[in-house]
């Protein structure tokens, strides 16, 4: 199962600025997306954050998306309590060695791209 919002549609990319699509496509990152097709949140961000990805030129191989349902005791889904997610959508990048480099969880006061961007910046600089 994938999830349907993390497609990009017809997100516009024109308006990201070229710094978050730099960061976004640096260092061979892997991003590990959970979500639902059912989310109010994941709908409206998730498509935004595909185009990113796609306008980043970030390939299919290093985007990894795990479906999340509403089960009785909270989210439920692959990998869930293994990365403490409890809300959606969130969006980990890992290096290719699989360090955490960065992690949006449900909002900001930018987007999932600009969010993630700032942390990898950030995280690079201190490095």
């Amino acid at each position: 199962m994938t999830l349907e919002t993390l497609s990009p549609g017809d997100a516009d990319v024109e308006e990201i600025d070229r710094s978050v699509l730099d960061a976004l496509a640096a260092d061979d990152y892997r991003f590990k997306v959970w979500g639902g097709d059912w989310c109010g949140d994941c709908q409206r961000q998730l498509p935004a954050f595909a185009a990113a990805l796609d306008a980043a030129g970030v390939p299919a191989d290093r985007i990894e998306d795990f479906p999340v349902t509403k089960g009785p005791d909270g989210k439920e889904g692959p990998q869930v309590e293994a990365y403490g997610i409890d809300r959606i959508p969130t969006v980990v990048v890992e290096t290719a060695g699989g360090e955490e480099v960065a992690r949006f969880i449900e909002e900001a006061e930018g987007s999932i791209a600009e969010e993630l961007a700032r942390q990898i910046t950030d995280a690079t600089a201190s490095q």
